[in-house]
């Protein structure tokens, strides 16, 4: 019952975003044009809490599989929120909280992932504001935990979302987005197998040139 109450809250929003906003969709390099066999998706360039708005991009079977088998970790500062984290609960039963630190939450929520799930993630770990700073004032970077994520995994697919950002959209700290406005998102998949191949490190340098990785393909694939 749960599955069918979230696949029905990410069909309205995926409506919603169809009906105000024009969603502006690249597929990097030759990803194929379906969301098929996802084991981890990414979002990076993470500036609103309305991003969202990007299930525009998603054919429908997609969002039927998030509301069967997603797992987020959520910042626990969000997602105690009494409306917004709510709203977050309800859109998504596979969400986490966990703190900003490395602690027993983020080891839970590596616990939770099973081998059907498909684990939903913004690296970034927080949000960039107007300045392009996280909220601490310091720049924004990919932290290590999506590395351990895909250490352990060893099949499927993994979707980078780059965003073009969303900061004319909403703000960090507004409650109303604006409407009509044009949005873009480019999309890469890649085959965990063929992503892992690349790296000939291990460990903690695995973690690194994961991280390395992932900050460069952001600068090469964010839409401008």
């Amino acid at each position: 019952m749960r599955a069918v109450l979230s696949f029905i809250i990410f069909l309205s929003i995926r409506s919603f975003s169809k009906i105000f906003y024009r969603t502006e969709v690249n597929f990097v390099g030759n990803s194929p044009k379906d969301f098929k066999d996802l084991r981890l998706v990414m979002l990076l360039n993470h500036t609103s809490l309305y991003e969202p708005l990007f299930l525009s991009a998603a054919p429908i079977s997609f969002l039927w599989q998030l509301s069967n088998k997603m797992v987020a970790p959520g910042a626990d500062k969000t997602l105690n929120r009494p409306i917004v984290g709510f709203f977050w609960k309800l859109m998504g039963p596979g969400f986490i909280s966990i703190t900003r630190k490395r602690d027993k939450s983020w080891f839970q929520f590596l616990k939770a992932i099973e081998d059907k799930s498909i684990i939903l993630i913004a690296p970034e770990g927080r949000m960039k504001r107007k300045n392009g700073l996280d909220t601490n004032g310091k720049p924004m970077s990919v932290r290590s935990g999506v590395a351990e994520i895909i250490e352990v995994l060893t099949e499927g697919n993994i979707m980078i979302g780059y965003s073009g950002g969303l900061h004319h959209v909403q703000h960090p700290g507004d409650i109303l987005p604006r409407l009509f406005k044009n949005i873009k998102i480019s999309i890469e998949v890649i085959a965990v197998s063929d992503y892992k191949k690349q790296f000939s490190s291990e460990g903690i340098q695995l973690r690194k040139d994961i991280v390395k990785d992932l900050e460069q393909r952001l600068l090469k694939n964010t839409p401008q």
